[in-house]
């Protein structure tokens, strides 16, 4: 059972970041929140003929429960996939894996933390510095590469970020961490008291209506129907939203937290080795060694039990 558990997850945890290629060709077809609204809404309709049995289930005090968890999850999608029109793959799924570490972070608020969970240890600050530390390696240039100032001062500047030459889409890839970070919080809160079936529909479904109400506010849509965007649009709906919610559920209930957690840490390992493999993406020494410290940073974070355990945050 365990086995099994572990497989799916690795599978799971691959699916995640092979989309973020997958993702970032399709958005040559379709603007950015007009793919996830039409992503959400069929990862909505495959759910409710799979939980159809589940519908009687749902309670009017389930309601606010869902929508609350429904609009991060859809503000950490919209900032996601905006962004990683900005930026490259590896890079956002590098940043949105800080979520693991943002979540025990906004978890040192008393009103945050989900009942029963404790609050963040050293470990988590740490890792946060490390991983912050990181970010800066992967998405800044050094300053010397703007400015060419004499020998001792360049060695220096070779070694601090430029901050002015940070990509747009790295920024809004950082927001999609903080909207994951609170789906997770918000979910430790409803989930004890909310079946998952009844749970899954309702926050999947408030997503979409979310990312309709936030479209026209955030771009004029624009759909092209190829068959690379209606193969991105299926795996994306199907495997990375729909089955995976459903795995990672169940394995959850297998797996220790810990376990799990880690295992989420090689999503942006299969999305840069995705990257590299169909698109030829290739990290500098600098980014590379910043990419190694977010990792080492969520790693970190993760070897103590943390407040509580991050869903899905794919692509």
């Amino acid at each position: 059972m365990k086995l099994r558990a572990y497989l799916l997850m690795v599978f799971v945890v691959a699916v995640w970041g092979s989309t973020f290629v997958l993702i970032k060709n399709a958005l040559a077809d379709a603007t950015p929140a007009a793919f996830n609204l039409i992503r959400m809404t069929l990862a909505f309709v495959l759910l409710a003929v799979a939980y159809q049995r589940f519908w009687d289930r749902i309670r009017l005090h389930h309601l606010g429960a869902g929508a609350l968890v429904g609009f991060f999850l859809a503000a950490g999608y919209q900032f996601q996939t905006t962004g990683l029109a900005r930026t490259t793959p590896s890079k956002s799924a590098f940043i949105t894996g800080l979520v693991v570490v943002l979540v025990p972070l906004f978890s040192a608020v008393p009103g945050l933390r989900p009942p029963g969970s404790r609050p963040p240890r050293w470990n988590a600050y740490l890792g946060a510095a490390m991983a912050f530390v990181g970010i800066l390696l992967l998405t800044a240039p050094p300053v010397a590469q703007a400015h060419t100032p004499g020998n001792v001062m360049e060695g220096i500047a070779s070694l601090l970020p430029d901050l002015h030459s940070i990509n747009f889409g790295d920024v809004l890839t950082l927001g999609c961490a903080v909207g994951f970070a609170f789906h997770c919080i918000v979910l430790g809160h409803v989930s004890p008291r909310i079946p998952f079936q009844p749970l899954a529909l309702l926050q999947v479904g408030f997503c979409a209506v979310f990312m309709a109400l936030s479209l026209p506010l955030i771009e004029r849509p624009h759909v092209v129907w190829t068959a690379r965007l209606l193969v991105a649009l299926g795996i994306a709906a199907a495997l990375a939203t729909a089955a995976a919610f459903s795995i990672q559920s169940w394995a959850q209930a297998v797996l220790p937290s810990t376990h799990i957690a880690l295992l989420l840490t090689l999503e942006p390992v299969f999305a840069w080795i995705t990257s590299f493999v169909f698109m030829g993406e290739r990290l500098g020494m600098r980014p590379a060694t910043g990419a190694v410290m977010i990792l080492a940073g969520i790693a970190l974070t993760e070897l103590v039990p943390q407040p509580h355990v991050p869903t899905a945050h794919e692509a």
